[in-house]
């Protein structure tokens, strides 16, 4: 790994959105490839999610896996992943991955929440082809700027929704096109589980020293405000407590949750957002949440609007009153209830789609519609084999709106009206203001107006 000559600024004013300069000519290191061509993949982050993201985009006999980049040297991170694939170049820092950008042709970034969009925007911006974990990013402004991003440089993208692939969403959201519970009047969606990673209530006090195997804590923080390390408290996993790093339960579950329902029904950006939580300080997320949407209405909805409620935090359900379900159905601990004119549809989360009630329903049969590898069909369509579904031009717009329900969540109890095209909270200051956030000095991307 040879010494990078750019400053950190200089690096990301190149490599922005709209930059007037880049390091090197995006289209100069392009590749035309042919369908019996492999690809040359790279990967951020291979511990945790990153090992699924990998090994799964890995499963294509068509992709060659050339370059792994990870801060964390232990087993669950690097380790495993080296020994997977001893051939591939190994880096600790993604910049340095991205100097050598001749050598691969797409990369997976799967990375705590806050890095997602200043690494996969550097690497659309020489034309790589990336498949980015959801949330696709840490800020509404970031979404917008990520859907942008591949649009311009004309690459091929998915979001790391890949439940969106498997047959029980798939045959949920075939279902609501066929019309089987008429059109849709309202939707209610939770995530009632643990959040395991909640584990403080404030920022600990004091410092620890930095593990040998963690090669760089100012590396891992990129662009969020500088902290001190503390054990078991951000790195590898509590991070989604923070809010600095993450956007918390809702962030972590509502672009799978909420994805077939977008699906399903159409729905473009919402109109309004209102939000209410536990208290909230500016360190950690939640410990509950509801989040009131209403977005237009579309061919697949029963009125001029539809109003969509999200519930989280453990063990908190939507009450059964407000669903109309019968106290003998159980409800799944995630998932979505759509209610139709003719009946309703319980999508629960990664488990087939239940018609309701079940006497209206007992002579239908479903039709299971059969899953597709979310992983293998963007390495394919890498190769210009298909197109994916959860390409950017959907998981932006999808992302936007669940982040815009962590925006409301800030500002409790005012009903925030969105304005999608000018990208703006129109009624609230403070609201507009968490769309997009402040950068480290040194980190600060180039796209950030």
């Amino acid at each position: 790994m040879h010494t990078h000559a750019l400053s950190r600024r200089q690096f990301f004013q190149h490599i922005g959105v709209g930059s007037a300069a880049s390091i090197l000519t995006a289209a100069s290191w392009s590749r035309a490839y042919g369908a019996n061509e492999e690809l040359r993949l790279a990967s951020v982050g291979v511990g945790g999610k990153g090992w699924s993201d990998l090994t799964g985009v890995a499963a294509s006999p068509k992709v060659s896996v050339v370059s792994l980049c990870d801060i964390d040297d232990t087993e669950k991170h690097m380790g495993r992943a080296a020994e997977k694939y001893p051939d591939a170049a190994r880096f600790t820092d993604w910049r340095r991955l991205l100097d050598k950008q001749k050598e691969f042709d797409a990369l997976t970034v799967s990375t705590p929440d806050h890095m997602h969009a200043p690494i996969a925007l550097a690497a659309m911006a020489l034309s790589k082809h990336v498949f980015c974990q959801k949330p696709l990013t840490h800020t509404v402004f970031e979404a917008r700027q990520m859907r942008l991003a591949a649009k311009k440089y004309g690459v091929v993208t998915q979001m790391g929704n890949q439940i969106q692939s498997h047959e029980a969403y798939r045959t949920a959201v075939k279902l609501v096109h066929d019309g089987t519970i008429g059109k849709v009047k309202e939707v209610h969606s939770w995530q009632s589980g643990t959040m395991r990673w909640l584990t403080v209530d404030d920022r600990p006090p004091g410092e620890d020293p930095v593990p040998k195997t963690l090669h760089g804590w100012d590396n891992w923080l990129g662009v969020a405000p500088e902290r001190p390390y503390k054990e078991k408290i951000y790195h590898s996993w509590n991070w989604r407590a923070w809010q600095d790093f993450s956007n918390g339960q809702l962030g972590d579950f509502g672009c799978h949750i909420l994805d077939p329902v977008f699906l399903a029904l159409g729905l473009p950006a919402p109109l309004t957002v209102r939000g209410e939580s536990s208290p909230l300080n500016r360190e950690v997320w939640y410990k509950w949440s509801i989040v009131n949407y209403e977005f237009p209405g579309t061919e697949y909805t029963a009125g001029k609007t539809l109003k969509l409620t999200w519930y989280d935090g453990e063990g908190k359900l939507p009450a059964r009153e407000k669903l109309g379900v019968a106290e003998g159905v159980k409800l799944p601990t995630s998932g979505s209830l759509l209610i139709g004119e003719k009946g309703s549809l319980l999508v629960p989360h990664v488990g087939m789609p239940r018609l309701l009630p079940e006497e209206t329903f007992k002579e239908f049969k479903i039709e299971k519609v059969p899953a597709v590898d979310h992983y293998v069909s963007w390495a394919d369509a890498c190769r210009g084999v298909g197109k994916t579904t959860s390409h950017f031009d959907f998981a932006g717009p999808l992302t936007e709106a669940v982040l815009l329900g962590t925006v409301a969540i800030r500002v409790p109890s005012e009903t925030l009206k969105w304005d999608a095209t000018a990208l703006k909270v129109t009624n609230s200051k403070a609201a507009d203001a968490l769309l997009r956030k402040t950068y480290r000095k040194g980190w600060e991307p180039a796209w950030v107006s």
